[in-house]
């Protein structure tokens, strides 16, 4: 997942996850009974920057937030809510919501026919993406975008399990996006996954005459209270789906693409042979 909104560590608009990292910060200054002149002096930033923090209008550096909790002896709140704001931050805005439902999965079933899901992407076969797809990411916004990825993979490893189901189209393998090193370690990061007792991967044919995927990449969560949502994405776009009709249609999908696609092992295979093939 690509976000185009990212701000990078400048100026931006006030951001409802800048936001309360900045009332956070300012809730401690004000509890140590310190002004802003005191706190940048003794954070060793600017009055400005602190400002703009407070504000929710600017990303807080690393080194910021390790400053201020150690000045502010905020018990580690102010640690915590930094790690929720990089977990959020590189991700698209129109993304986030179903970002936020992911923490709360039993299950997560995906289908994919455009890239690699973003839970079982290398740090380079993300970054090749973000090279690729215009506009051209700064250096920030870049960083931003592999760590908003990282920390969504620690899913993947998290007890209780979520229970993972991928299909992939082998068209985006072969496509060798980054280059034939990169699909290389790729596939070796894919096999590695397909390994985890709460992930199954399956790779659907490039020649595969029956196929109920053809309107799209989408994908079903259940939540902790047993409710199954649905999403779809676009160009610039995202849409939650919750409407019972909507959610069957969606699963009735899946279960064939379950079938029409290889099984796990020979999946597994698949992915051997593209390996040596390269």
């Amino acid at each position: 997942m690509v976000s185009q909104d990212d701000s990078g560590d400048g100026e931006a608009g006030p951001d409802g996850g800048l936001r309360n990292f900045g009332a956070t910060v300012k809730a401690f200054r004000k509890r140590a009974e310190l002004t802003q002149e005191q706190l940048a002096e003794r954070v060793r930033y600017s009055v400005q920057y602190v400002g703009s923090v407070e504000q929710g209008r600017r990303h807080p550096s690393v080194k910021f937030v390790s400053r201020a909790e150690e000045v502010l002896d905020a018990f580690g709140v102010i640690r915590i809510a930094a790690r929720e704001l990089t977990r959020r931050r590189g991700l698209a805005s129109w993304f986030r919501q179903w970002a936020e439902l992911e923490d709360i999965a039993v299950a997560l079933n995906t289908y994919e026919c455009r890239s690699v899901p973003g839970l079982l992407q290398t740090e380079a076969y993300a970054r090749a993406q973000i090279d690729n797809v215009p506009p051209v990411a700064t250096p920030g916004e870049a960083e931003a975008r592999i760590m908003a990825r990282a920390e969504r993979q620690k899913l993947l490893v998290r007890t209780p399990y979520i229970a993972f189901s991928f299909i992939i189209e082998q068209a985006v393998i072969e496509r060798q996006t980054g280059g034939a090193e990169v699909t290389r370690e790729l596939i070796d990061h894919l096999l590695e996954c397909a390994t985890l007792p709460n992930v199954d991967i399956q790779i659907m044919p490039t020649i595969q005459p029956l196929h109920a995927g053809t309107d799209g990449p989408f994908r079903l969560l259940e939540t902790e209270d047993n409710e199954w949502l649905g999403y779809s994405e676009g160009q610039q776009s995202g849409l939650v789906i919750s409407d019972p009709k909507d959610i069957s249609i969606l699963h009735q999908r899946y279960a064939k693409l379950r079938i029409q696609a290889l099984n796990p092992a020979d999946s597994t295979g698949l992915l051997m042979r593209m390996r040596g093939s390269l």
